[in-house]
């Protein structure tokens, strides 16, 4: 009977986790890390034992419900999901049914939902098996940041060799996947960031790294060929001075955070303008994709390109993550470390 209760006791605590959720739209203060029912996988579907997530200016859109777009989507009085984060690397606890090439026990890394927590549940497709070499912390950086780098200086800037590449809010999560990326197309990078991390972003192999505290870029008479815009600082006007006949401007995301046109506005204004100019205006619009996080991977994992970790947080601290998130000041990558 003892060994019995035990044993029921020992499954009944096994089937609770902690997770960081919220009930309503806001910043860091309206999460909370609490223990909930650890979920089943359902067809098609991996419950993956988290080891790490990271956070994204995507994380701080949908928690806090902005630009009001978002929340057409995700639920317009309150989010329908109460966990955060997408990007996830961990080890397969158990798959769902119909399920194939997954196994538990599998070391993994891809996109997932409500990463925040010791326990997520993923796609089977989007996960791949995780790298040799590759620690669980670097490979929760690939899903949104280098997917949005890749597929917006691929897809839409159609980066190629030897083309003047500028990357306007260099230092930040895609910001510092975006330098390594077009470097390895074999562009000249010319990066822009805060004169804190002007040596961080050199040290990623950007040609010329530009303070953005001590000269305004649009000044310096430079042009270039693909603007990857992910600061949504420069007012379109400048952009288009900056931009060579046929050029694109890559617009990634909108003005100051806070604004209700936020991205879109930026989007709009940025097209009416270049229609009128001989360079045009794209937007990135990533899809996290098996063949993408695949070649991520591959690069990092070859020595090509290496994710820019700013700090680590345990999961208890993902709160302060957060609110270093939604200042506008965290470089490189915020990672969430669990049971390392």
């Amino acid at each position: 009977m003892a060994t019995t209760d035990a044993a029921g006791s020992h499954q009944a605590e096994s089937s609770i986790m902690q997770a960081v959720t919220r009930s309503r739209y806001g910043g860091a203060e309206v999460l909370e890390l609490r223990e909930i029912e650890r979920p089943e996988p359902g067809e098609g579907q991996v419950l993956v034992e988290v080891r790490a997530a990271s956070l994204n200016a995507l994380d701080w859109h949908l928690l806090t419900g902005t630009p009001y777009l978002v929340r057409l989507v995700n639920g317009l009085r309150a989010p329908k999901r109460a966990g955060i984060g997408v990007d996830v690397a961990g080890i397969v606890e158990s798959v769902g049914e119909g399920v194939e090439g997954v196994r538990p026990g599998d070391a993994v890394y891809g996109a997932g939902s409500g990463t925040c927590a010791e326990y997520a549940l993923a796609k089977a497709e989007l996960l791949l098996p995780l790298p040799d070499g590759i620690d669980f912390s670097q490979a929760a950086t690939f899903n949104v940041a280098a997917i949005t780098a890749l597929q917006g200086l691929r897809d839409v800037g159609s980066v190629k060799q030897g083309q003047r590449v500028l990357i306007n809010g260099a230092a930040g999560g895609v910001g510092t996947y975006a330098v390594q990326i077009a470097k390895l197309m074999g562009a000249h990078v010319t990066a822009v960031c805060s004169g804190r991390n002007v040596e961080m972003v050199r040290s990623l192999g950007a040609d010329e790294v530009i303070d953005y505290t001590g000269a305004d870029v649009s000044d310096l008479g430079l042009r270039f060929d693909v603007i990857f815009d992910n600061a949504g600082s420069q007012r379109p006007s400048k952009l288009a001075r900056m931009l060579e006949p046929g050029g694109i401007v890559v617009v990634v995301t909108g003005p100051k955070r806070g604004k209700v046109i936020g991205p879109l506005g930026h989007i709009v204004r940025s097209k009416l303008r270049f229609a009128f100019r001989s360079g045009r205006a794209g937007t990135v619009n990533a899809v996290t994709k098996r063949q993408d996080l695949q070649q991520i991977g591959d690069w990092v994992a070859a020595g090509f390109i290496a994710p820019a970790i700013h700090r680590t947080f345990s999961l208890d601290q993902t709160m302060d993550a957060v609110e270093l998130l939604g200042s506008g000041h965290a470089p490189a990558k915020l990672v969430i470390n669990l049971r390392d």
